[in-house]
């Protein structure tokens, strides 16, 4: 049975270019983000170098409609401006159509963005206000993690990884930024919700009326720390996996509309590099080919509708970020039912953490720019 979707957007993408183009570039990702059924994604700024400066945005377009441009699929994109402690002048310059908003690192992760004081994290708000820019935040505590690195130093298993980043440490993140959203007054894009404790606090934050919008991505909807065991690094991701009581959470927040937008957080790695020991292995999973087949899925299972993730997927997007609203559809067959098998990937990675589910509901074309394009 086919059904039509507004065009679906990931708003959460690192596609590696520049500087990581061994993991991905825009040729195999935009092949990627065509047969996952994607036509807009939000490319995020710790690349080598950092999407930093007016500069360094121009270079990377630059980069990457070229490489659109070889993939034969018009994958359209919008970039996350990076923000520093000592950029706010830049962007302050940016204007809203240029960029998709400013992301915050409150949490060190892949790259070098880093902004970890409160005095600094709200001259960033502050400068993206003035912009009229949206504020997407990495958020998770640095003092607690690295407190719980020292403690936990001795460990070798990968569920380590969950209990030095906590959820506590994500939780205390996610308050100081909506307290300084609060005195600021701009608008809070908290990426990759991850726990409950995150969830009560941005519900609350809801309920004051503040504009704070959750975004979840699909690998802390599907895996808990029990899939450390099976799949080692290829589910260490920052923030980490959590608990089933977590993923119920996310679910409830899902059906209560706390959450507002879903994403991947796609950070592919090479199996080589993700078969490292538990204190080498980099964070980061692919996704973008599976975001839509597990919510799919989830549509046949009753635990979602189709209505529901036109808002998560598209929706509740534009409206967040003052998009246009793009053109375009993605056509999904509810019946079709396929494994997910490594070998199939168009991700360069060429691997997921998904592999061997068989799910059930495909997208099979995307429409944009007035052209059909098939999934397959």
């Amino acid at each position: 049975m086919l059904k039509e979707l507004p065009l679906v957007i990931d708003p959460h993408v690192h596609f590696r270019v520049p500087g990581g183009e061994h993991k991905e570039d825009w040729i195999t990702a935009s092949r990627a983000a065509l047969a996952g059924g994607v036509g807009l994604v939000f490319d995020m700024p710790n690349t080598s170098p950092s999407t930093d400066s007016q500069e360094r945005l121009t270079e990377k377009k630059q980069l990457i409609d070229k490489q659109i441009a070889e993939s034969g699929y018009p994958l359209q994109y919008k970039l996350y401006f990076g923000a520093t402690a000592d950029n706010c002048e830049e962007i302050k310059k940016l204007q809203p159509t240029e960029v998709a908003g400013v992301k915050l690192f409150m949490g060190s992760s892949t790259g070098d963005l880093l902004v970890d004081k409160d005095e600094d994290i709200a001259k960033v708000f502050q400068a993206a206000k003035e912009a009229d820019l949206v504020v997407a935040i990495h958020a998770e505590d640095e003092e607690m993690i690295k407190e719980a690195a020292g403690r936990f130093k001795d460990e070798n298993k990968f569920s380590v990884h969950s209990q030095v980043r906590n959820k506590e440490a994500a939780a205390k993140a996610v308050e100081r930024a909506i307290n300084l959203s609060r005195e600021v007054g701009n608008r809070l894009y908290i990426c990759h919700v991850s726990s409950k404790l995150e969830l009560d606090l941005i519900r609350e934050a809801k309920k004051e009326g503040l504009p704070v919008y959750a975004e979840v991505c699909t690998h802390h909807l599907f895996f808990t720390t029990a899939d450390y065991e099976r799949l080692k690094g290829k589910v260490r991701m920052n923030p980490p996996v959590r608990d089933q009581e977590d993923i119920d959470a996310l679910w409830q927040g899902i059906s209560d509309g706390i959450v507002d937008t879903l994403g991947t957080d796609h950070a592919p790695h090479t199996l080589e590099e993700k078969n490292q020991n538990v204190w080498n292995t980099p964070s980061g999973v692919p996704g973008i080919e599976t975001l839509l087949p597990l919510m799919l899925n989830s549509v046949n299972q009753g635990k979602v509708s189709l209505e529901k993730l036109a808002d998560l997927m598209h929706n509740n997007v534009v409206k967040i970020f003052g998009l246009e609203p793009p053109s375009g559809k993605t056509i999904v067959d509810m019946d079709l039912a396929k494994e997910v098998r490594d070998e199939d990937l168009q991700t360069k990675c060429g691997w997921s953490p998904y592999a061997g589910m068989k799910l059930k509901g495909w997208p099979v074309k995307v429409e944009l720019d007035g052209k059909e394009y098939n999934c397959e």
